[in-house]
């Protein structure tokens, strides 16, 4: 038998970005049955804000798809089993051959090996330590299982343990064993670390919760759902209760994956590591407004989109070359400043799976029409979620335009390893002494927020004011390149 599972390979969640550890499964694009090929794709995941195909790395016919969409499943584990056909084909997957053996084991109903012989069947994914498990309370003979013991034999992936409260089996299984032996069978429900350490942190008892994984496992969604509040009654009549309106439910949980776990993990991490400084300026940008007009005009950008947002961009781009000691990262691993002779400009971009910050790979050396493009192929793949992980990984500097919503601006929060970002306010028509008379110009108010430990006071405002006489003079695009 243990032959015959290694014809059976598993394809495991790959780390498609630098330091994942986990993805969301959004579409499968093949079916139980179906043959794959080397290089096939077969499903698509979103990883840290970012959706990414997956190609399958060997041929075969697939046996088992081990999660649903809409999953979220860790780096390194088995999402998919491909029958490779041959009973000794290369390459079988180990896992499958310990379960086999474990499978063996059970049927023969053997009793139960040492502790040290146990952990050579435990499947992948499935090792005790006592440091990562969250014990199923009961009460404990004297004598029982020592610590650091494997509470089974983890022979649950053949013969799942059913939800309800075990019963005593018949034969050799219902004997009390031995002190210091394990306890057999299905005591111990299946669930990985990951899956015990949040069914510890929401106070879940694994024992209560309904399997609804591969080979019997507790999963993340089963725990959610343990989590879940019950179905609420109809509510009252809103004449017996103020401010009740309907009989529906009023709060809606959303689960904190993929994109929105993404964001706030490198929110929280950039404002309480990085000392946040942001200053703002409000000034006249009629000028910048006109070029605008003038360019879309321009065979040179015939087919691109020639937005203020351009201007700005190319602005930073040479505020940042006349103050290179703001273009730089602090690296508190090996005590360094590192003064960056590029720039990657970030772009934040609003999509519907979230907000996005993809960077134009060395901006600094672009044309103004090279821009304009780069910055219209950038936002397009962000809104369709094609974002690849290298496309965010990088960056120098951002932009966030805040003014497309109408906000006159705000305090924006470091992008993770970089020293500056820029706030883009709503461009208003306003009253602005122009030429010592009061007139109606085109106002606008930009904020920079900066690493004060990079970035002294000085230093940010020669940044923010150069970015703002550009802006209010765009000739000076030539005369300071």
């Amino acid at each position: 038998m243990a032959v015959q599972a290694q014809r059976f390979r598993e394809f495991r969640m790959p780390d498609v970005g630098e330091g994942l550890t986990e993805a969301e499964i959004l579409k499968w694009y093949v079916s139980v049955g179906d043959t794959v090929t080397d290089g096939q794709v077969v499903c698509e995941v979103e990883t840290a804000k970012a959706a990414v195909e997956l190609p399958i790395p060997f041929d075969g016919v697939v046996s088992e798809i081990r999660f649903d969409e809409g999953t979220t499943v860790d780096v390194g584990t088995p999402i998919i089993v491909v029958d490779a056909g041959g009973e000794d084909a290369p390459g079988g997957d180990e896992a499958g051959a310990a379960a086999a053996v474990a499978a063996e084991a059970v049927e023969a109903a053997e009793p139960a090996p040492e502790p040290a012989a146990k952990r050579t069947a435990v499947l992948v994914g499935y090792g005790v330590a006592p440091s990562s498990t969250t014990r199923r309370p009961r009460k404990q003979k004297p004598g029982g299982p020592t610590p650091g013991e494997p509470l089974n034999g983890h022979a649950a992936p053949v013969a799942p343990a059913a939800p309800e409260a075990p019963v005593a089996p018949e034969g050799p299984a219902a004997e009390a064993p031995a002190a210091g032996a394990p306890v057999a069978g299905a005591l111990r429900p299946l669930a990985k670390p990951p899956v015990r350490k949040l069914a510890k942190e929401l106070g879940i008892d694994l024992a209560t919760v309904v399997p609804t994984g591969p080979q019997g496992e507790v999963t993340r969604e089963d725990i959610r759902a343990a989590a879940a509040p019950p179905a609420r009654l109809p509510l009252p009549a809103a004449d017996d209760i103020a401010g009740v309106t309907s009989t529906g439910a009023r709060e809606t949980r959303v689960p904190i994956k993929g994109v929105r776990k993404a964001i706030a993990q490198a929110m929280v991490t950039s404002a309480f590591t990085a000392p946040h400084v942001t200053e703002f300026v409000t000034f006249d940008i009629t000028k910048s407004m006109k070029l605008v007009q003038e360019l879309k005009a321009d065979p040179a950008f015939a087919g691109l989109k020639v937005s203020p947002l351009l201007l700005v961009a190319k602005a930073l781009l040479v505020a940042l070359r006349r103050n290179p000691e703001a273009n730089s990262a602090w690296d508190e691993a090996n005590q360094e400043i590192v003064r960056k002779s590029y720039v990657n400009l970030g772009i934040a971009a609003a999509t519907p799976r979230g907000l996005v910050v993809p960077n134009i790979k060395d901006a600094h050396d672009k044309t103004l029409p090279e821009l304009a493009a780069a910055l219209g192929d950038l936002v397009t793949t962000a809104r369709e979620g094609k974002t690849s992980p290298a496309a965010m990984q990088g960056g120098t500097a951002t932009i966030t335009n805040v003014g497309v919503f109408g906000i006159d601006t705000g305090t924006p929060i470091l992008n993770p390893g970089e020293s500056a970002i820029l706030a883009f306010g709503a461009v208003k028509l306003q009253p602005w002494v122009h030429k010592g008379k009061v007139k109606a110009r085109h106002v606008t108010t930009l904020a920079l927020s900066f690493d004060h430990r990079l970035v002294d006071g000085e230093l940010g405002s020669k940044v923010l004011g150069d970015i703002a006489a550009i802006l209010e003079q765009p000739k000076r695009l030539l005369t300071w390149s």
